[in-house]
């Protein structure tokens, strides 16, 4: 049985390598018009590379950089690992698609995306987009994977990959612009588990050439793929969302171009029916045109956060608060003298699952406001190595960690484009020191300058990678429009 099955996954793979014949030969049915639905198979058939800006492209080639190295690193990580190991005892047949960090090693298609992306998130150190979900990495690793699936003489260039993204992302943020309870922190279903698979199915049918059709068959399937519940967020199984977005949007796209058909509606909101609508409760669609004159890309509006360190977005703000009240602090004292300090109350929103007074993993660590806020006081920075067991459980830190007390302000709602971050120090002697911050540096309002996201990328990709071959990486993607086989990007990694 188990032969028979690996059997069948060769005979898929080998037949998926042909995918761009066999769309040609699939009979097309097209949905029916006027939907909300076709109108997004039309937008990822429709899209060209006339149709990104330059401010796009500069934009999306960032995200595309700084997602590769968060993966670089993150393949040095246990979940990743994991992960890698579940893949490679899982199949080894047609063994075609780069893993992250694993020179000389090769998955078939979709697992390398499935791992991929889990190195991406694994320390949860992607880039978030408003509204909230993690973008880059449920796309990118299926795009690499797919460019170095299609056979010689089919490969998609530089500029094709580039398109495919920026369809994968502008579904995602149209999707997420349709609901109100989208654009607040989640409470229910990680948004990269629902948006994320839209988002892989979308760049994927667009790289992979599928019609109008498919690419409506693609969104929904994968639809009947999403959804991951954030009673798993802070978990070693947070960064499987990631994964299983890549690779399940992936899976969509070449079941559709092998012919399967799904529902034409699944993104309109139809009475009685639940199709997306099922993820969000205030889900209302419109449908998606064409980037024209007055259409631009979401990605041109709205830019994206990069993170400086390892943690959940919300902690970069109680971080910098932190920061900033230590140096009130040192000046005030003359030296940081955790003695002095009687209580330290942090101002934050209401998130339950980012409010942890004693995290016990490194996971829950990168998932606390209150141990971010400490980590900070006490070391003066946070950084990849703040979240090691011994970092995690050291005394000093328990000792600030117990003189924490939260507040919620009614006007700091949890939501990423008004939120902010409260730090006061309330001292044994009664004087009281504060450190607020409105926009980190890294937030969509105040983005990194090139050189900080280079030096990021530089310090990530290094873990695995020696200087020359990070700066190859660098250069592929900054120059990526005028590469002519963008599978090359995927080999290098």
């Amino acid at each position: 049985m188990v032969y028979l099955t690996l059997q069948k996954a060769q005979k898929f793979l080998a037949a998926s390598q042909q995918v761009h014949k066999t769309a040609v030969h699939v009979l097309e049915k097209s949905a029916p018009k006027e939907t909300v639905t076709s109108s997004f198979a039309s937008f990822i058939h429709g899209v060209r590379p006339e149709h990104l800006s330059a401010i796009v492209r500069h934009r999306s080639k960032r995200m595309i950089l700084d997602s590769i190295g968060v993966g670089l690193v993150g393949s040095t990580t246990r979940v990743f690992n994991i992960a890698l190991q579940y893949c490679q005892e899982l199949y080894s047949s047609n063994p075609i698609s780069s893993v992250y960090g694993r020179k000389g090693l090769k998955l078939s298609p979709t697992l390398a995306a499935f791992a991929n992306g889990v190195a991406a998130h694994s320390m949860d150190f992607d880039d978030t987009w408003h509204p909230a979900t993690h973008p880059s990495g449920a796309v990118l690793p299926a795009l690499l994977s797919a460019s170095q699936m299609l056979p010689s003489g089919s490969k998609p260039k530089g500029l094709d990959f580039l398109v495919a993204f920026n369809v994968g992302i502008e579904v995602q943020g149209r999707l997420m612009h349709f609901s109100n309870e989208a654009h607040n922190i989640p409470k229910r279903f990680h948004p990269p588990s629902v948006v994320g698979t839209m988002g892989s199915a979308a760049a994927t049918a667009k790289l992979l050439s599928l019609n109008e059709s498919q690419c409506a068959h693609a969104l929904a399937i994968a639809a009947s793929l999403a959804g991951a519940p954030m009673a798993n967020a802070a978990t070693q199984v947070k960064p499987l969302h990631i994964g299983n977005a890549a690779c399940l949007g992936f899976q969509a796209a070449l079941l559709a171009a092998r012919g399967m058909e799904a529902s034409p509606f699944v993104l309109d909101d139809i009475p009685g029916c639940a199709g997306f609508n099922a993820f969000y409760g205030d889900y209302q669609p419109k449908p998606l045109a064409l980037p024209a004159n007055n259409h631009k890309l979401l990605l041109e509006k709205q830019d994206i956060a990069f993170k400086r360190f390892p943690a959940h977005l919300g902690m970069h703000w109680i971080v910098d608060a932190a920061l900033s009240v230590r140096n009130l602090f040192v000046n005030y004292s003359h030296s940081f003298s955790p003695s002095l300090i009687h209580a330290i109350v942090l101002r934050i929103p209401v998130s339950k699952y980012i409010n942890r007074p004693f995290p016990e993993s490194e996971h829950q660590a990168r998932h606390s406001f209150q141990f971010n806020a400490c980590t900070a006081l006490l070391d003066g920075e946070v950084g990849i190595s703040s979240y090691t067991d011994s970092s995690i459980h050291r005394r000093e830190l328990m000792e600030l960690l117990a003189k924490v007390v939260v507040e919620h302000p009614e006007d700091n709602v949890a939501n990423f484009d008004k939120m902010y971050g409260e730090v006061v120090l309330i001292l044994e002697n009664g004087d009281v020191l504060t450190g607020r911050c409105d926009t980190f540096y890294g937030h969509w309002r105040k983005p990194l300058s090139r050189e900080s996201l280079l030096k990021k990328f530089r310090s990530n990709a290094s873990y695995v990678f020696p200087e020359n071959q990070v700066n190859t990486i660098i250069t592929t993607v900054e120059n990526m429009e005028d590469l002519p086989d963008s599978s090359q990007l995927a080999s290098s990694l």
